[in-house]
């Protein structure tokens, strides 16, 4: 207890002492994790928020102008003999037209002064969500393209599917940041510490004469490395939660009718603390490689 009393007194000596460079730690693994914390705020919500688009899987089968009863009768029977579907709808041109207005009210007056309708009928389809994925669905799809009074086809999960991979690769460049801004940190907090035992090389070496265990010669080192750590993950925390107050009513505003309020929210607290701990750890890494020096 007297070594843990005595490191954390000599590590927050050693910061006040030296605040510009302590500061300039702090800076340095709050932005890294700060970065990491972003990428990890925003999987998080695009995660949800593709989970709720997945689930909501469907395609629309739009109808040919004077498609007949017969032929409608025959897609809504490969839809129901498919085994992929969950539901049909059946939108007429008038009903489309309505969902238009009300959806883009600024152009409802120009789709209004139109002679005839711009919008063709449709079937809305929904998919069954275990099934949402299979390749039985474009082959579904292929077939209602060459069925009579069909006019196109559109499938909702290759979008899906395109965005999933784009957020694949923001994530995995976002990381590969993330690890240079680590190490950076790391080797700035190690930095700082060495200048803290360089400061204090001859009291080490009387320590040493006498005998002092090692836990009271770098205890105070690796401490300090890991307060560092710990105050730069508590600033990227901050910011974080400020971003987040502040940004995420626009984002819902903006994108209203794509993205809802539950999908955007804060990291959970096991992510949360998670990062405190990472700072903690990079911190504590970057005071043990500086300490290594004091024998």
């Amino acid at each position: 207890m007297n070594a843990v009393a005595y490191a954390i007194s000599e590590a927050w000596g050693s910061m006040w002492g030296r605040q510009g460079a302590s500061l300039m730690a702090v800076l340095t693994a709050s932005v890294s994790l700060f970065v990491l914390g972003l990428l990890l705020l925003a999987g998080t919500s695009a995660s949800r928020l593709l989970e709720r688009w997945s689930a909501a899987a469907e395609f629309s089968v739009f109808l040919a102008d004077g498609a007949t009863v017969t032929e409608r009768a025959a897609i809504e029977r490969t839809l129901r003999a498919s085994g992929l579907v969950a539901g049909q709808t059946l939108v007429s041109a008038d009903d489309a037209l309505r969902r238009f207005a009300r959806q883009f009210p600024d152009l409802a007056a120009t789709a209004a002064s139109l002679r005839a309708n711009p919008l063709p009928a449709s079937y809305e389809v929904q998919l069954r969500p275990e099934l949402a994925r299979s390749a039985a669905v474009d082959q579904l799809a292929a077939q209602l393209r060459q069925q009579a009074g069909v006019s196109d086809v559109r499938y909702d999960r290759r979008w899906i599917e395109r965005l999933l991979g784009f957020v694949g690769a923001v994530r995995a460049a976002g990381l590969a940041l993330v690890a240079v801004l680590t190490l950076a940190a790391c080797l700035t907090i190690t930095g700082v510490v060495r200048l803290a035992l360089h400061a204090r090389r001859a009291e080490i070496e009387i320590m040493q004469l006498v005998g002092a265990p090692l836990a009271y010669i770098r205890g105070p080192f690796v401490l300090e490395g890991t307060l560092l750590g710990l105050a730069g993950a508590v600033v990227a925390l901050g910011a974080l939660v400020g971003i987040y107050l502040l940004g995420r009513g626009p984002i819902v505003a903006s994108a209203a009718g794509l993205v809802a309020v539950g999908d955007v929210r804060f990291l959970p607290v096991s992510l949360a603390l998670g990062l405190v701990a990472g700072g903690a750890a990079i911190g504590s890494i970057g005071g043990f490689l500086a300490a290594r020096t004091a024998r």
